[in-house]
């Protein structure tokens, strides 16, 4: 008998141009978890007012409906990627898998607001788990290059396309039950576990002769959940209320700590000299501004359509329609453009395009044009995520270890959540400081020009550090990635901005 496949196989295979029925397959099984993490944050936002309406839920405990999906996402992220590497990514993805679709049913079937966000907060723990174990399966599975550029592309499209159906998907199902939209993830989660036991390879878990950073993973979770939870309850408390400044005490003072232990540790959670690379550094800033800006772009565009133009959940969801689409169709090709341009080109136009198209969008008026006022904003959006969101992806993974894929995935996507909460705060606490003491249509509108300013400067602040790394790239220089331990020949990883 033949032994298992194993992670490496198809990697160190003479010739991936041609992947097999197996390993599309295993990216199509990855590309569905992708797809349900970015389903279901998009159709429980549809779906929240019938929520309310049926369950009696208050205003205050409804936002915990999609702020505990953000906690257990955000917070735990970082304890997911490192798990992955050590405990193998193949069994992580897996069992998480199976959580996420349990979650999915129980919230679909719950009666009660607390016991609806307890589904919601296991699904974003689950979530946690599955982001950086499937991203960094692909990064282990695809050879580093054109065709790990080409799944990633589509890897990453998978999470713009299912964002946008879920609002289509969640304004549909909602007019039935908003327990629709809860109960959908589970089949296909279901579907992709089952498919995902046959077809992902088994990886060896990394060799732990280091014991595990217990520790290090105890201060790290506790110091993400808290900045978590300040930043998502820091516009109703108050940004200078006592209880906001002590939790952001709180979180410096287990940050600190948290570094200090990584520092001495040896194995830890989170390798600090990987942070010593320009180019890392860039990829995780940008991953904050670049989905901070677009959730927040998100948010306001929702109220803008729903609450102040009266559009239907439908209506608004066919209005962001065509940037899901235009990623969607380019998925293919990305990949083939990164490999001819370069990630750091290809963010800034990306990041171009988004400054443009958010300060497009501040032309709105009681009363749009469609295709004049609001298509031209989702259009560069869509080219816009197209090439920044898989660009990140290639430039934070490259040049690092295989053993240390799911630490740098879990460290991406930890910026990608806790860069939406931080900036969505921000925005909202801007907007609400210029709400109107009267609620004519018109001073409502001009309460969330402030807002839209704020979202086009953090895409111009992502723009900004992305600059560096275009004279880095023309020069053509390596990225020294210093480890923690004195430096050898063999630590001097070149990596291609």
């Amino acid at each position: 008998m033949s032994p298992e496949p194993t992670a490496k196989d198809p990697s160190t295979a003479p010739d991936q141009s041609h992947w097999s029925p197996r390993l599309w397959g295993t990216l199509l099984v990855l590309c569905a978890a992708m797809f349900l993490d970015a389903l279901d944050v998009s159709m429980v936002g549809v779906a929240l007012p019938s929520i309310g309406t049926e369950l009696g839920l208050s205003t205050a405990t409804l936002q915990w409906v999609v702020s505990g999906y953000i906690l257990g996402y955000g917070g735990l992220l970082l304890l997911g990627g490192r798990a992955a590497d050590l405990l193998g990514r193949r069994r992580v993805f897996l069992i998480a898998l199976g959580v996420f679709a349990l979650a999915s049913v129980l919230g679909g079937l719950v009666d009660s607001g607390p016991l609806l966000i307890a589904s919601r907060f296991i699904k974003g723990l689950s979530a946690a788990f599955t982001a950086p174990a499937g991203l960094s399966i692909i990064t282990t599975t695809f050879a580093e290059g054109p065709v790990r550029n080409r799944a990633l592309s589509i890897y990453t499209t998978c999470a713009a396309t299912g964002f946008s159906m879920g609002l289509v998907l969640s304004g549909l199902l909602t007019e039935a039950s908003w327990r629709l939209t809860m109960l959908l993830p589970a089949p296909i989660a279901l579907i992709a576990l089952l498919v995902g036991i046959k077809l992902i390879p088994h990886s060896a878990k990394e060799e732990n002769h280091r014991g595990y950073d217990v520790p290090g993973a105890v201060t790290g979770t506790l110091s993400m959940l808290l900045l978590v939870f300040t930043v998502v309850q820091a516009p109703e408390a108050g940004w200078g209320s006592p209880r906001t400044l002590l939790s952001f005490l709180a979180v410096a003072v287990l940050l600190t700590l948290f570094v200090r232990i990584e520092r001495r540790s040896p194995g830890p959670l989170i390798r600090l000299g990987v942070l010593r690379s320009g180019s890392q550094i860039r990829a995780q800033l940008g991953a904050m501004t670049f989905f901070g800006s677009y959730v927040s772009f998100q948010f306001l565009a929702t109220l803008y359509l729903q609450s102040l133009l009266g559009w239907s959940a439908l209506s608004m969801a066919l209005a962001f329609l065509p940037a899901g689409a235009l990623v969607a169709l380019s998925s293919t090709k990305v990949g083939a453009v990164v490999d001819r341009f370069g990630t750091p080109r290809l963010i800034a136009v990306g990041f171009g395009l988004m400054v443009v198209g958010y300060a497009l969008f501040l032309r709105i008026n009681l009363d749009p044009v469609y295709a004049v006022v609001i298509l031209p904003t989702m259009l560069l959006i869509g080219a816009a995520c197209a090439l920044v969101f898989p660009s990140l992806n290639i430039q934070a993974t490259n040049g690092v270890d295989d053993d240390e894929q799911g630490m740098v995935s879990g460290l991406l996507n930890t910026s990608v959540q806790v860069g939406g909460a931080i900036f969505l705060a921000v925005v909202t606490a801007v907007v609400t400081a210029n709400a109107p003491e009267g609620s004519s249509p018109q001073a409502v509108l001009d309460s969330f020009r402030p807002g839209l300013v704020v979202v086009t400067a953090i895409a111009v602040v992502g723009l900004l550090i992305t600059l560096p790394g275009l004279r880095r790239s023309r020069s053509r220089d390596s990225v020294v990635v210093a480890r923690s331990v004195p430096e050898t020949a063999e630590d001097r990883v070149p990596v291609r901005d």
